[in-house]
């Protein structure tokens, strides 16, 4: 067995990076929603109603990005905003009834196969797992980015997104 060598590991990257892509793009093309749309509507449901800066620490995306994010979803009528009655300056967010109903038809984010086979591993591979992959993003200094479960690429109107909200 030979030694690794660094072009294995951007040889692999690639590899996941393109298999993110193409199923962002299926995703976006089934739901008419970012990735990060997506994202951010999961942490409303998730949390009830929440705030921008709760929403952000749970999608590890900026505030700014977040409001971007919420904006759209406003326009398309997915979620409402609301003042908060004790402290004026605090703005919630909450899903609408519509927001609810595309919740419940959105396709999985990531692959059914890829969930199953990271489960059936045992609780420490997947620990090393998880802290290989920290120490990648950390070595490409990918830790100082915003992220999302999925990223994407591309143009919506083309059947994927390229900007992050």
């Amino acid at each position: 067995m030979r030694a690794a060598e660094p072009v294995q590991v951007v040889k692999a990257i690639r590899k996941i990076v393109r298999a993110i892509d193409l199923r962002s793009r299926e995703v976006s093309r089934k739901s008419g929603l970012t990735i990060p749309q997506i994202v951010v509507l999961q942490g409303i449901r998730d949390l009830g109603e929440v705030t921008t800066k709760a929403l952000s620490a749970n999608a590890d995306l900026s505030s700014a990005t977040v409001v971007t994010i919420l904006d759209k979803l406003e326009e398309k009528q997915l979620i409402e905003r609301y003042r908060s009655r004790s402290d004026r300056r605090i703005v919630h967010a909450r899903l609408t009834d519509k927001g609810t109903q595309v919740m419940g038809n959105l396709p999985d984010l990531l692959h059914d196969e890829f969930q199953e086979n990271f489960s059936a591993l045992m609780p420490e591979q997947r620990e090393v797992l998880v802290s290989s992959v920290e120490q990648l993003a950390e070595m490409l200094n990918a830790h100082k980015l915003d992220a999302s479960p999925l990223l994407m690429t591309g143009n919506v109107a083309d059947g994927f997104a390229k900007e992050e909200a």
